[in-house]
């Protein structure tokens, strides 16, 4: 193997044209063996020290691909550049080994199925020191490089100011807190393994995203057989939580605050064809039964969204809440056309108390409406105030409360009656649970496009 990575030096060949070259081979045919070998061994490496990870290495099958000029992943295949391959392979053998484990991690993790829906730079940047932030704290052998030490300490920093290093919680940091051009590069360089070229793909590969966390899972049930006694998996774990939670359609949740009423619609359902027909072919003009012009629906017309708006939960986190919420309400096949909201802003008490009655004046408070409060967060306010607004006859039939909040409040006793729904921006376990009638939404931050996603949500009996 050395002679032929020397060769190749010798003839000033670079390792990404090596593959071009038809004078030798042999030689070519030699390398793809050896290449093949080194990554084979990686594999068995990974399998033996870390045996929670079989079945995803089963699933990820190696490929060459001469010419790549590095190591990539598609989700259903890991491809790598033999001449790559062996020249990293002489400068350290752990490089071969890193670089399988920080692709297959990628996979794990399921951070190729988010790319098209997210802000690409980051998300590559924040999927990469989210999976060097787990194979760090695995500390296996065969992994370890020499700038460790130096990952390590930017880590450090990183968790003073994202709080958990996933790949989620990294990308909402980078987009609330731009970083600069010198910032960008050094973290590329120090947790890039690997290129996220076929990230880009349109087609899917046959591997899908159900596939991957069905193997997630998998690897989180292997975990804790393989490793209970094995310290450094918590990062791994958190990164598992956050890629196997239950996805659910806020727009359906938001159904269940739902009212049977009348709108104006043919009830083809209702419509008999025959009587109708008849009477045209008896009388020309004048059918003897004609559709209803309305039909009963059961769409959402009355509900109440709460803002937090205390020092903790503000700005920009609060406005993409809004919009998420918009985006459904606009919706025709949920909503009625005239509707009965009311944003209520609170922190301590209610500061302001905004009516809307159509989208137009839900469009008018996303641009022109501010926040106001930002003091210390009490939830019962809010509660009390929408009891007077029932007393006054504000609501015809109040199914639900919507309440953006970061969780750190002091919540109500009384389970009021209507249903209640506690929508968090992220995962926080040092916060105190939600009342047990009430249900807890995690909207994911990485799926703002998609504002029908939530990522995780708790259902009381009283709403299943």
């Amino acid at each position: 193997m050395d002679l032929i990575i020397r060769k190749l030096e010798e003839r000033h060949l670079p390792m990404v044209d090596a593959f071009s070259c038809t004078e030798t081979p042999e030689m070519l045919e030699k390398i793809a063996s050896l290449a093949g070998e080194i990554m084979q061994l990686s594999h068995d490496d990974i399998l033996m020290h870390l045996r929670f990870f079989d079945w995803a290495l089963a699933v990820l099958r190696l490929h060459a691909r001469p010419g790549m000029g590095s190591f990539a992943t598609d989700g259903q295949l890991g491809f790598y550049d033999p001449a790559a391959v062996l020249k990293c392979y002489r400068a350290n053998p752990a490089l071969i080994t890193r670089s399988y484990l920080h692709m297959l991690l990628h996979c794990i993790f399921s951070h190729h199925f988010r790319y098209d829906r997210l802000e690409g730079r980051y998300w590559d940047l924040a999927a990469d020191i989210a999976v060097e932030n787990v194979i760090l704290e695995l500390d296996m052998a065969g992994a370890s490089l020499e700038q460790d030490g130096r990952l390590a300490q930017k880590l450090e920093e990183l968790k003073k100011s994202a709080g958990n290093v996933t790949a989620e919680r990294l990308y909402r940091y980078f987009d609330e807190s731009p970083l600069s051009e010198a910032e960008e590069k050094e973290l590329q360089e120090l947790f890039s393994r690997d290129d996220h070229f076929l990230w880009k793909k349109a087609e899917r590969p046959e591997m899908t995203q159900e596939q991957w966390e069905k193997i997630s899972r998998r690897v989180k049930t292997d975990l804790k057989a393989f490793a209970r006694r094995k310290s450094g998996t918590e990062s791994l774990e958190k990164n598992l939580e956050e890629v196997t939670r239950e996805r659910y359609d806020y727009a359906e949740i938001l159904r269940r605050f739902a009212v049977a009423g009348e709108e104006l619609k043919v009830s083809q359902e209702e419509f008999d064809t025959i009587y109708y027909t008849y009477g045209l072919s008896c009388y020309g003009n004048l059918p003897l039964i004609e559709p209803l012009e309305y039909r009963e629906s059961r769409k959402v017309k009355e509900f109440v969204i709460a803002i937090d708006t205390s020092a903790s939960c503000q700005g920009e986190a609060v406005k993409t809440f809004l919009r998420k919420t918009y985006s459904i309400l606009k919706s025709s096949e949920s909503f009625f056309h005239k509707i009965n909201v009311h944003i209520i802003q609170c922190d301590h008490q209610v500061q302001s108390d905004t009516k809307l009655t159509c989208e137009d004046d839900l469009v008018r408070f996303l641009r022109n409406g501010k926040l106001v409060g930002f003091g210390a967060t009490d939830f019962r306010p809010v509660f009390e105030y929408v009891d007077e607004l029932l007393k006054q006859r504000e609501f015809e039939n109040l199914k639900g409360l919507i309440y953006f909040t970061d969780g750190y409040g002091i919540y109500p006793e009384r389970m009021p009656g209507y249903q209640v729904i506690f929508a968090f921006l992220e995962e926080d376990e040092s916060r105190a649970p939600v009342p047990p009638w009430s249900m807890k939404v995690v909207l994911d931050s990485c799926s703002w496009p998609y504002p029908e996603q939530i990522r995780h949500a708790d259902l009381p009996e009283r709403y299943a």
